[in-house]
């Protein structure tokens, strides 16, 4: 086990899947000052850790200028397709699939190319529509292509990179970009324009920065069964929206002992959609362990929890550290240029965050370690303090203006 490495305003989700846009469909039907507000495009999609950064910049885009025109680009059956609507925002489409691994194969060679050229196409029709006054990608490779026909066309294009180390698309996207946004200084230096950098953190969802009480979480997550027991401890299990098997496994062969021998114990255990069923059909019921395939009160779940046990996303990492949360983080090995280990192991060097790798994962030591942290309050605090100190829960905000002054300084000439 790698223990320590040295290394606005709030808004109602509308019940309301947009599958078009308003202003892109029926132009002739915006009003005078309509037109004149200042237009933003976002493109972000696939996974949580794209999308959620993207919706948090649009939360306090929003704040800033009530009448800013928003419209989010991604896929059709992608997670954004529900998640940006149920945000309040209108959602269009375009065709776009990931590059296979390695880059340079004959898939890629071969599919790749038409792929990307009917995504531009898209694309450009879409900003030739709606006239943006700025693009904003996230990350997933559906933003690659609108972000590229932004650049194309002339219009401005910033760029915020979640990962210590960046993929391809988004240090070929940076050449063209006006900004990059970045989460740690040590990413700076993966850019080959330094000077466009700014790095400002991770941007942390509007209802994570409120700080949910941590009683009204334990009554939604286990009802009576935990009212008059204020000494408990939580322990909130994150494998991501699509789930993690090899944590999955370990918790499986480890929740029923703990929870017998821990009267003051609850889990939360969040297994991912696709292992759900699995997971669930496995597992017995028991008052202190709430399961479910997906977590949608974040806000709760962070306030609720004293440990976190979750891989190491880039946002997921954020989260843990603007909720000040101890944390022992296991990295993914299926994520590209080994991303998930450096945000970890960044977190360990900044925040004492546990690191256990999955070579070294195995129930036995997953309990040793949830444990271990949680029977030293002198280390949770420690944890805590650590993870606080070194947040950037207002990143978004940050980007919202750098955003926002761009546009500006673009209406002035």
């Amino acid at each position: 086990m790698l223990k320590a490495i040295n290394p606005h305003t709030s808004r109602s989700p509308r019940n309301l899947k947009i599958s078009n846009c308003v202003a892109l469909k029926n132009p002739e039907n915006q009003s005078t000052n309509a037109s004149a507000a200042v237009r933003i495009i976002l493109a972000a999609g696939g996974t949580g850790g794209h999308i959620y950064p993207a919706i948090a910049i649009a939360d306090d885009l929003k704040v800033l200028d009530p009448n800013a025109q928003i419209l989010f680009i991604g896929l059709e059956n992608g997670m954004e397709s529900t998640a940006v609507p149920t945000a309040g925002y209108s959602f269009e489409p375009i065709p776009a699939a990931p590059s296979g691994r390695p880059f340079v194969s004959l898939c890629n060679l071969l599919v790749l190319p038409f792929v990307l050229a009917k995504s531009l196409i898209k694309s450009s029709q879409i900003l030739k529509e709606f006239k943006p006054d700025i693009v904003i990608g996230t990350g997933g490779f559906v933003s690659f292509p609108i972000c590229l026909a932004a650049s194309l066309r002339g219009i401005k294009l910033v760029i915020q990179e979640q990962n210590s180390v960046p993929g391809i698309a988004n240090q070929v996207l940076s050449l063209f970009s006006y900004k990059v946004f970045v989460a740690f200084n040590s990413s700076v230096d993966r850019f080959w324009q330094k000077s466009k950098c700014v790095v400002c953190g991770n941007p942390v969802r509007l209802s994570l920065r409120q700080y949910a009480s941590k009683a009204v979480g334990r009554r939604h997550f286990f009802s009576n069964a935990v009212i008059g027991k204020g000494d408990g401890k939580v322990v909130l299990i994150l494998g991501g929206s699509l789930g993690a098997n090899a944590i999955n496994v370990a918790i499986l062969h480890l929740y029923s002992e703990m929870l017998n021998e821990r009267n003051d114990l609850f889990l939360i255990w969040q297994t991912g959609v696709l292992a759900y069923d699995e997971m669930e059909s496995l597992v017995k019921f028991h008052p202190r362990l709430y399961i479910t395939p997906f977590l949608h009160s974040m806000d709760l779940a962070y306030a609720t929890a004293d440990l976190i046990v979750s891989r190491a996303g880039a946002m997921i990492c954020s989260e843990i550290l603007a909720a000040g949360k101890p944390c022992i983080l296991i990295p993914s090995l299926d994520v590209a240029k080994g991303h998930q280990f450096h945000n970890a192991c960044l977190m360990a060097d900044f925040a004492d965050s546990r690191v256990i790798t999955e070579d070294e994962l195995d129930s036995l030591t997953l309990k040793n370690t949830i444990e271990e942290i949680l029977d030293n309050e002198g280390l949770m605090r420690e944890m805590s303090e650590r993870a606080l100190k070194i947040a950037k829960p207002n990143a978004s905000v940050e980007i919202a203006k750098h955003v926002l002054s761009l546009v500006n300084s673009s209406i002035k000439l």
